[in-house]
């Protein structure tokens, strides 16, 4: 077996990649794309555990799928290490065949028996998200006799129901269905932990570009793959963590970064009159929202979550705020997915909103706090936020943390407010549907734990609509179910919708092929290139 290259480099080493940029002006090297980016949202690197925006980025750029589409018409499934599959008479059985003479990183190649133990592993290991994989019947106890190798190159992966068959494959091209190295994980296992807690901070995978290195919030390295099937332009990428905009924007003006990924709508606008830059951006099939803690005894009321939603001035944090990176949506399905709605009933309307406090026996408002992650949009958004709900006699106290320390608080339903933006995990109305409409057990030791249970909201017969919605395998009825669940969500949910997201980059113009895709795992390095 060939040696992986050595993964992980000495602090003094990542440091001076991180740094030495910024010593020589324009210094970035020919073969390097260097990016500033805020990436302080990262909690682990093994994908049977990503569930974060930015470490998604990461995966989809060094590991590999059964299944992957078309980033510009995603109806187009296609395999990316699959070469063909059939779906059985009754619905239930996948049999995949594998495309012959791939390789990992490392040099093993890619067999049937590495699919299988990622997907078995994946499910076993049942971090956050695991239930994507989980909701096809698929649990420690049974996931071995469900997900079988049946040749060198070939295996079936066995589901509970007949559900939409696009469902699966979606479902199979997310980061948690990443194949990794049988036999390098193996080697670093321990107490049979499937070498989760090496992977965390390490690589096992056969994408365009290997994980070289990465220190939180400083600097996150990927080097090309030199066993992968396509070479890519460039040698290296490396995302350095820069949580100020300023300084992303002076870096980008200097040429030491290549690429600026957060400037705020100012500096985006400057950037656009720069002769050296150019602007990207791109729909995401992201909404921002608020997520409503039905723990706290105020905001269960039905007419405080009413409230809430006309005390917010969407269309001016559109225009300002979120100048040029969002549009005012307010239903929990992204545009471009089926059944999706564009209707946007909600205005800031103060009467309105004082009118539902009173009904709910709270004339005079009440106080609350709101915990934000420290990114500048989201702080721009909050506060403005505090000054519309002040209006109306609330008093919200911004609580602002990192975005590990606020993903961590809301997965534990210890907020009051949070406010963030949802990814869908895969390009299936069912994604969003099944976290914001569906909730299958609202206690607090629930297995299943999706954006519903985090505000510890129970949905009552939306639940049973969305697992029928699975099933519905005619388009227009399926797409019909899904406007009625969005506008039961939006009547009475605890989610104040506010915003579809456009992502943007400022990308220096020497830069080709920086490609932002409708998901954050799709935002594709592995063709950019320098001229």
């Amino acid at each position: 077996m060939k040696r992986l290259p050595k993964f992980l480099l000495s602090a003094a080493m990542v440091a001076s990649m991180a740094t030495s940029f910024s010593a020589v002006k324009a210094a970035t090297p020919p073969d390097t794309l260097v990016q500033a980016w805020q990436s302080d949202d990262i909690i682990s690197l093994d994908p049977a555990e990503i569930f974060e925006m930015s470490a998604s980025e990461i995966a989809g750029n060094t590991y590999e799928r059964l299944i992957t589409y078309d980033i510009k018409d995603v109806s187009k499934i296609s395999g990316q290490v699959a070469e063909s599959w059939t779906v059985s008479p009754d619905g239930k059985t996948y049999t995949f065949k594998l495309k012959p003479n791939r390789k990992f990183a490392s040099g093993n190649p890619i067999t049937a028996e590495d699919v299988v133990y990622s997907l078995q592993r994946a499910v076993s290991l049942d971090k956050s998200p695991a239930f994507i994989l989980g909701q096809f019947g698929l649990t420690k106890d049974n996931v071995k006799d469900k997900i079988k190798q049946t040749g060198p190159l070939e295996l079936t992966i066995e589901v509970d129901k007949a559900y939409a068959p696009t469902l699966v494959l979606y479902c199979l091209g997310n980061s948690v269905a990443s194949i990794v190295d049988k036999k390098l994980l193996v080697q670093n296992e321990k107490d049979g932990d499937w070498g989760y807690n090496w992977l965390k901070t390490h690589y096992a995978g056969s994408g365009p570009y290997i994980m070289r290195d990465w220190k939180a919030n400083e600097v996150i390295v990927l080097e090309r793959n030199p066993n992968y099937e396509k070479k890519t332009p460039l040698a290296r990428v490396i995302y350095r963590h820069i949580k100020e905009t300023a300084s992303q924007r002076l870096l980008l003006e200097k040429g030491d970064i290549d690429v600026a990924r957060n400037l705020n709508p100012e500096e985006l606008a400057a950037m656009s009159k720069n002769a050296d830059v150019k602007i990207q951006s791109a729909p995401k099939g992201t909404v921002y929202y608020l997520g409503l803690n039905q723990k706290n005894p105020n905001l269960a009321k039905p007419e405080v979550r009413q409230a809430l939603k006309y005390l917010v001035d969407y269309q001016a944090i559109a225009d300002t705020i979120m100048k040029n990176k969002g549009e005012v949506h307010q239903n929990f399905l992204p545009k471009g997915f089926l059944g999706a709605e564009s209707n946007n009933p909600y205005k800031l309307d103060v009467a309105k909103a004082k009118e539902l406090l009173a009904k709910a026996g709270l004339k005079d408002g009440f106080s609350v706090t709101m915990d934000t992650r420290s990114t500048a949009e989201i702080t721009g958004v909050a506060q403005a936020m505090q000054q519309t709900f002040a209006q109306a006699g609330i008093k919200l106290e911004i609580l602002p943390m990192d975005s590990k320390q606020a993903l961590t608080k809301y997965r534990a339903r210890q907020h009051d407010i949070y406010i963030g933006n949802w990814g869908s995990d895969y390009q299936d109305p069912n994604s969003n549907a099944d976290t914001f409409a569906a909730n299958d057990d609202n206690s607090d030791g629930a297995k299943a734990k999706p954006l519903a249970w985090r505000n510890a909201w129970d949905p009552g017969p939306l639940t049973a609509k969305t697992r029928a919605a699975v099933m519905e395998r005619d388009g227009e009825k399926r797409a019909q179910m899904y406007k009625e669940l969005q506008k039961a969500v939006l009547d009475d949910g605890p989610f104040v919708i506010f915003l579809q997201q456009t992502e943007v980059a400022a990308v220096r113009k020497n830069v080709e092929n920086f490609i932002l895709g409708p998901s954050f795992s799709d935002n594709d390095m592995s063709q950019a290139k320098k001229n």
